[in-house]
């Protein structure tokens, strides 16, 4: 018999929860899961484990944006998490053939989903490409909406648009900043992610709260680690990702395989956590692959799926009777989980005991038993009373229901200012560079090296034949450094692009406030700063003209090849994911800019449809105005006779300017400056293409 409490009552209390932003000061009952209420605002937040207790709420502002008010109150009754359910669920994907014909296949990941995650410890167990993270994602509203059809509804209503900036998801990769502190990085959620109308001594007293509730008070003040900076264990790192989330106090929080990378202890204390968590009334929705049994025992409900598809969706105490009833009995002292991942493959004893009773021969292919055993347990399924009651119960949800106005798209909103975002998220990148300086440090050294090495090949150049030679050879060079010293601009948005991905699409910050952030703490420290000093050593140590103006003019010239070349790398390197194929496409590139740079080919014999090309290479605009700047002005026959000079056969240079028209040099001042325009230009360019990219980037997986 089905146990369906579907009386309009009931249907009235669950379906009639809305999740849309609400006016300030305005309190309603809401429903909680056994059929009591009480008087709550949506996004509570305790503060304080004693004292104050926060409420975030939504409010519409005048610009038609989301914001949050917090409002502060003695402690009442613990929160209640949000009822999660989900109809019809279908995803699928299509991958194109390698073929020549290019077909185009589509893949089921999802098939045919329906159930209810409620507040307590949600797991989703499965077989690895069972489709459990897709899954996660769906339901977190963190997946390519292409190829996905059904409805997720939160405490009877649509998913907000900015639904993944409501919830917490901590992905399985944690992505905190590693220089960084625990303190630190929940400080730096804690500032973006709370409103700024929240004090900055109630920000502190959640932080301080959470790290006591996380158990993190004795690591609080270490750094998370790097490669290089040893930092807390796996477990501490987890539960500083964990924390990062729940700043905001979500009524949901997903995880996907929160124990991969941790050993048995450690999983244990972070599943200890999340069923404390789930106790105090928050709805903790997880996929995990294989726990042990002291794990299983935590959890509350459980959904077991295989190819994609249901074969058990229910109370995680009531799974092993249920498999006993079709015919999959646990061995004594065998892990549950460990038992429902054989039976789906078809190795549990109960499954080959099957077999061999009807005569099948183990040694035969096990795909077509696997698959059997497969549609078996899903027919099983559809066929029980857990699926019958999850449909029952789903029905009621979605009576008397209209869902037209569910939301088109997916939209971020954020709790902060521009200007709010562009100082926390400044303050953290720069940090980052003073915590961990070795690439700073590197690229100074290097550039030191490098030009104390050309300053020794070039000492001293001469005015005479040979002068005209080594200077020309000289500035070459330096150009030809700067833009290969910008290389290790392709790992700037490489590196942290998961850590970037993340935060974006949780509402931390804007798009334009990272690219920002990044640029500036880029110029500074890794392309001004070593420009400069590379400049004060080769320009006196080679002997170049002896004029403030030319020298100032010279450092400003070797800096805007700098950034030239530095916005190429990143307008490359933005939509890579490797860098070392970001390095090898910048690598090729520059080459073919150094051909055309005026020194390995005279650019006026260049047949006319390859000329152009020359306007596209940053060595040719940054070596025609290091040219201009130090040639004009300088003769180089002094030490020879006015005979000498007069006999035109021998092909002598005498002036600066003669060798600027031999090599079709405009020396005017427009000719000089036009070359800083053009770099400029295409510097803008290039920033404005990285941001596109950016901007663009595939965020869902």
């Amino acid at each position: 018999m089905i146990r369906s409490n579907c009386t309009p009552e009931s249907v009235q209390q669950t379906a009639d929860i809305n999740y849309s932003p609400i006016r300030p000061q305005s309190t309603r009952s809401t429903p909680e899961l056994h059929g009591t209420t009480q008087e709550r605002q949506p996004h509570d937040m305790e503060v304080s484990q004693n004292h104050i207790r926060i409420h975030v709420i939504e409010d519409v502002g005048q610009n038609g944006t989301s914001r949050n008010q917090v409002i502060t109150k003695d402690p009442v009754s613990q929160q209640r998490g949000a009822t999660v359910s989900f109809h019809n669920i279908q995803y699928n994907v299509t991958i194109k053939s390698r073929s020549c014909k290019k077909k185009s296949i589509t893949k089921d990941i999802l098939v045919d989903l329906n159930g209810i995650m409620k507040p307590g410890l949600n797991a989703i167990l499965g077989p690895t490409g069972c489709g459990k993270s897709s899954f996660l994602d769906v339901l977190a509203a963190r997946k390519d909406p292409s190829g996905l059809s059904g409805e997720v509804l939160i405490d009877g209503a649509p998913q907000p648009s900015n639904f993944k900036c409501l919830s917490g998801y901590v992905v399985q990769d944690d992505v905190v900043m590693g220089t960084l502190t625990v303190r630190e990085n929940l400080h730096f959620s804690a500032a973006l992610r709370l409103s700024s109308s929240v004090k900055q001594k109630e920000k502190e007293a959640r932080v301080n709260h959470l790290i006591s509730e996380l158990g993190l008070s004795k690591v609080a003040d270490r750094r998370v680690g790097t490669q290089l900076i040893r930092g807390i264990s796996g477990g501490e790192r987890k539960r500083t990702s964990i924390g990062m989330e729940m700043i905001i106090d979500p009524s949901v929080l997903f995880l996907d395989e929160p124990t991969t990378g941790l050993d048995a202890s450690t999983a244990n204390s972070v599943l200890l956590l999340l069923k404390r968590m789930a106790k105090n009334g928050h709805t903790i929705i997880m996929s995990i692959h294989q726990p042990r049994y002291s794990i299983y025992q935590l959890f509350d409900n459980l959904t077991l799926l295989v190819s994609g598809k249901q074969v058990y969706h229910g109370p995680a105490h009531d799974a092993l009777d249920y498999f006993a009833n079709i015919g999959f009995v646990c061995e004594p002292h065998n892990n549950p989980a460990d038992f429902f991942l054989d039976v789906i493959n078809g190795d549990s004893i109960a499954t080959t005991m099957d077999r061999l009773q009807k005569g099948e021969d183990l040694e035969l292919d096990d795909s077509d038993t696997k698959q059997s055993i497969e549609e078996r347990l899903v027919e099983e399924y559809r066929k029980s009373i857990y699926a019958q009651e999850t449909k029952a119960e789903l029905e009621c949800i979605l009576r008397g229901k209209d869902y037209s106005t569910k939301p088109k798209s997916r939209t971020i909103t954020y709790n902060c200012g521009f200007f709010h975002q562009l100082n926390w998220v400044t303050k953290r990148t720069f940090r980052n560079l003073t915590l961990n300086p070795q690439t700073s440090i590197a690229q100074l050294a290097v550039t030191i090296i490098m030009a104390l090495i050309v300053g020794a090949i070039f000492f001293g150049v001469k005015d005479n034949q040979s002068g005209i030679q080594n200077r020309f050879g000289a500035l070459f060079f330096i150009t030809t450094n700067q833009c290969f010293s910008t290389l290790s601009a392709a790992e700037l948005f490489i590196t942290e692009r998961k850590l970037f991905i993340h935060e974006y699409t949780s509402g931390y910050y804007r798009v334009s406030v990272y690219f920002l952030s990044k640029i500036l703490s880029d110029i500074i420290t890794l392309r001004t700063i070593p420009a400069v000093v590379f400049t004060c050593i080769v320009y006196f140590m080679i002997g170049f003209k002896l004029d403030a103006a030319a020298f100032f003019i010279f450092m400003f010239t070797v800096i805007l090849v700098a950034y030239t070349a530095t916005a190429m790398t990143m307008a490359i390197s933005a939509g890579q994911s490797v860098v070392a194929i970001a390095n090898i496409f910048m690598t090729i590139i520059f080459v073919f800019m150094m051909i055309f740079s005026g020194l390995l080919v005279n650019l006026e014999s260049v047949m006319a449809w390859l000329a152009w090309l020359k306007y596209l290479s940053i060595p040719h605009y940054g070596l025609t105005a290091l040219e201009i700047n130090e040639f004009v002005g300088l003769t180089f026959c002094g030490n020879l006779s006015d005979q000498l000079i007069s006999n035109n056969t021998q092909g002598i240079i005498c002036t600066g300017e003669q060798h600027l028209q031999a090599q079709g040099i405009d020396y005017s001042t427009w000719g000089l400056w036009k070359n800083h325009l053009a770099m400029m230009i295409m510097t803008i360019i290039f920033l404005i293409i990285t941001y596109i990219k950016l901007r663009f980037m595939r965020k869902f997986s």
